[in-house]
């Protein structure tokens, strides 16, 4: 799921997908709406949306975060940087726990459902070699636990038989 970034040096590749037993436009209204993201969040992460209700999306709505990442507490400000519904869009952290963190979502119809992919680059900070250290020690088990919890929750939300790859 996680491997080294094919052409960015020092950066990460998480890539996963999932089958939804829901239409497109169903998958895509869910990510869509930014106060989702905390019903498919681990609650470990004690991940809250702090702009205000109604966020608006589009290319270039900010969305600010807070969270808990091993106790310490983290705000997170990403940016939609592309917004094509309902085929797929594209956050960027601005400010927050990364040095790069670029999340590609793409929803496509298959098999009377919807493939949701999930592709993220993200970069640690402090260097090659310190954010390797760190990714291999902390970080990719986090993100993997955090992606495994979201597959689950969004299962639960979405779909009657669950089926992940």
């Amino acid at each position: 799921m996680i491997e080294p970034h094919p052409t960015e040096p020092g950066a990460f590749l998480l890539s996963c997908e999932q089958w939804l037993d829901v239409p497109r436009e169903r998958a895509f209204e869910l990510f869509g709406d930014a106060f989702q993201l905390e019903a498919i969040t681990p609650p470990w992460l004690r991940f809250h949306v702090l702009t205000p209700r109604p966020i608006e999306m589009r290319a270039g709505t900010l969305i600010d975060y807070r969270l808990r990442l091993h106790g310490i507490p983290v705000k997170w400000r990403t940016e939609i940087s592309v917004w094509e519904p309902p085929f797929r869009f594209v956050d960027r952290q601005i400010s927050g726990p990364y040095a790069v963190w670029i999340h590609e979502h793409t929803f496509e119809e298959q098999d009377g459902g919807t493939l949701v992919r999930d592709r993220v680059t993200y970069r640690i900070p402090y260097g090659r070699m310190i954010g390797g250290l760190a990714n291999r020690i902390l970080v990719k088990r986090d993100l993997e636990n955090i992606f495994r919890f979201r597959q689950d929750a969004l299962a639960r939300l979405l779909s009657n038989a669950p089926a992940t790859r």
